[in-house]
């Protein structure tokens, strides 16, 4: 785990083009707790934090997904080629102040995870079996 000091000397969360790691930082562990899933979040001018299990595990990350976002200001669900996340379905979204993007934050995809056809493509069957096996109504 990496420790992030308060350099301010009071707390506040700054998110700008501007922010470095240690402003970043508080919320991706905030996210990566609601979620319990990984957390990338960088400004637009320097690299931020990558965020699994409630710790910060780099304090000087950048993924392509979050370069692509921050450049096109869109958000993006992929599966990248290269990365800490090659080959895992990712989330990533902008943040959008004054119709510029100054930040992106990005989420490992958990749905992107499940075969949705395969994990729902019998629920149908299955429907009709239990329905088939309930007592009738008299």
């Amino acid at each position: 785990m990496i420790s992030l000091p308060n350099i301010f000397g009071m707390s506040r969360l700054v998110i700008s083009e501007d922010a470095r790691s240690g402003d970043l930082a508080a919320l991706a562990l905030a996210i990566n707790e609601i979620l319990r899933l990984p957390v990338t979040f960088r400004s637009k001018r320097h690299p931020g934090v990558r965020v699994e299990n409630g710790a910060v595990l780099d304090d000087n990350y950048s993924g392509p997904v979050l370069e692509e976002v921050i450049r096109t200001g869109k958000g993006i669900r992929t599966i990248p080629a290269t990365g800490a996340y090659q080959g895992v379905p990712v989330r990533v979204a902008p943040i959008i102040v004054d119709g510029q993007a100054i930040a992106a934050i990005g989420v490992v995809d958990l749905m992107g995870t499940i075969d949705i056809p395969e994990v729902f493509g019998a629920y149908g069957d299955v429907i009709k079996q239990v329905q088939g096996q309930a007592p009738e109504r008299k």
